[in-house]
């Protein structure tokens, strides 16, 4: 699946904004990766465009991402791609075994997280957001509260980045495309 056909499947899918936002962030921050790793930035971003497309219709753990998973097998997705899509959600029980599913996890979460903190910033621009900010919000529990900072530093340590790092690479990614993000 090519990029426009997945971002139609998206915005079939999704109607709220703000998810739409949080699936181009992750598409940015993934191919940002998929750059540094030399890995096919094509395909990486399409998967981090499409990790989340079935949230906004069937948001309940019993449906995401298993109902995005059927939807793209019946569109012909290869089974690689689904696989990294489900193991991003602790739940299913999918392995991340390849450096692209720890990726997507790596990304996933963080993302948000760096849209909520530069949300509350006077400029609200995601590249004047600082890793120490960042890292002091995280201690705020009630801050983005439904966003798990376990999977944050999990996830940038079972991708064998420094968290300090891992969050500078991906404001970075995400600045890249401040205006489609409002940020």
């Amino acid at each position: 699946m090519e990029r426009p056909e997945a971002f139609a499947l998206l915005s079939e899918y999704t109607t709220n904004p703000a998810l739409i936002k949080h699936a181009l962030a992750v598409e940015a921050a993934m191919r940002a990766y998929a750059h540094k790793f030399g890995e096919d930035e094509e395909v990486w971003g399409v998967i981090g465009l499409l990790h989340d497309f079935d949230y906004d219709k069937y948001p309940t753990a019993e449906e995401h991402p298993y109902k995005g998973a059927e939807i793209l097998r019946s569109k012909g997705v290869d089974e690689s791609w689904i696989r990294t899509i489900m193991s991003h959600a602790e739940y299913t029980g999918v392995p991340r075994e390849t450096r692209r599913d720890k990726t997507l996890f790596a990304v996933d979460e963080l993302c948000g997280f760096l849209t909520a903190v530069a949300l509350v910033r006077p400029d609200k621009k995601i590249a004047s957001v600082e890793v120490k900010s960042v890292k002091k919000k995280m201690k705020q529990k009630a801050f983005a509260a439904q966003v798990s900072r376990d999977d944050i530093t999990n996830g940038a340590a079972d991708l064998g980045v420094d968290l300090e790092e891992h969050i500078a690479f991906v404001i970075e990614a995400m600045s890249g495309i401040a205006e489609e993000l409002g940020l």
